[in-house]
């Protein structure tokens, strides 16, 4: 089958590595002083990878290639598994693409003067890096945020984050397309409860949301999506 996959120049690389850690399906390795594709089933063509070449050697192709293996990925994962601390679980790598979920506090009342605790349960939390395979996506509750909207709304972690995996993106800065495609693969693969979009009331935001609804229904999954919109002032509209 003809797909797009990932191309490494070797002429270009210099075998710095920046973009072995960027894959987060471990599809890029090493070799004898260059990186090189590992397998083709490994490589899911959305191009995570690219932006992180200093030498520009990486690009996009469509050619044949093995069809993209969500299987063979957990398996390499599974390979290079590193020892991590007992209060998280993960796949080994570099800590910006490393999977890794975390145990968070259930909800309940707390002193006003209480320091406020983190609710974020997964990383990484940015939706370009996160594989459709990734063991926290199984069952869940998914918050699709706009980048913008933790920084605004204060109340962010406790009244949103609180029990959801995140997800991350801008549908003005980022690929659109890209996420669609990605958001489309999570919503068909894992069996998600549920879709909550946090996004900004500026116009531009409102394509998160519109993203959302298309890859609900190019997933065919029948699953509850819920919008929260968030004033520039950090207030719940």
């Amino acid at each position: 089958m003809k797909r797009n996959i990932i191309h490494i120049d070797e002429d270009k690389c210099n075998g710095c590595g920046l973009c072995v850690p960027a894959c987060a399906e471990g599809a890029i390795q090493i070799i004898d002083g260059k990186a090189r594709l590992a397998a083709d089933s490994l490589c899911d063509g959305l191009g995570a990878c690219l932006g992180h070449c200093p030498q520009d050697a990486i690009r996009i192709e469509v050619r044949e290639a093995d069809e993209f293996d969500e299987v063979a990925v957990a398996k390499n994962i599974a390979k290079t598994e590193v020892k991590k601390p007992a209060h998280a679980h993960g796949h080994g790598g570099c800590p910006s693409a490393r999977l890794m979920s975390f145990e968070t506090p259930q909800s309940a009342p707390v002193a006003a003067n209480a320091p406020q605790t983190s609710a974020i349960g997964n990383w990484p939390v940015q939706l370009k890096l996160i594989p459709v395979s990734a063991p926290f996506l199984k069952g869940a509750d998914l918050l699709l945020a706009a980048d913008c909207a933790p920084f605004a709304y204060a109340d962010f972690h406790r009244d949103l984050l609180n029990g959801k995996v995140l997800l991350i993106g801008c549908p003005k800065l980022d690929d659109a397309e890209e996420y669609k495609q990605k958001l489309t693969a999570i919503l068909a693969q894992n069996d998600v409860k549920s879709l909550t979009v946090a996004y900004m009331e500026v116009p531009c935001c409102s394509g998160l949301v519109a993203l959302a609804k298309q890859a609900l229904a190019a997933s065919g999954a029948d699953i509850a999506l819920e919008t929260v919109c968030i004033g520039i002032r950090g207030e719940r509209r």
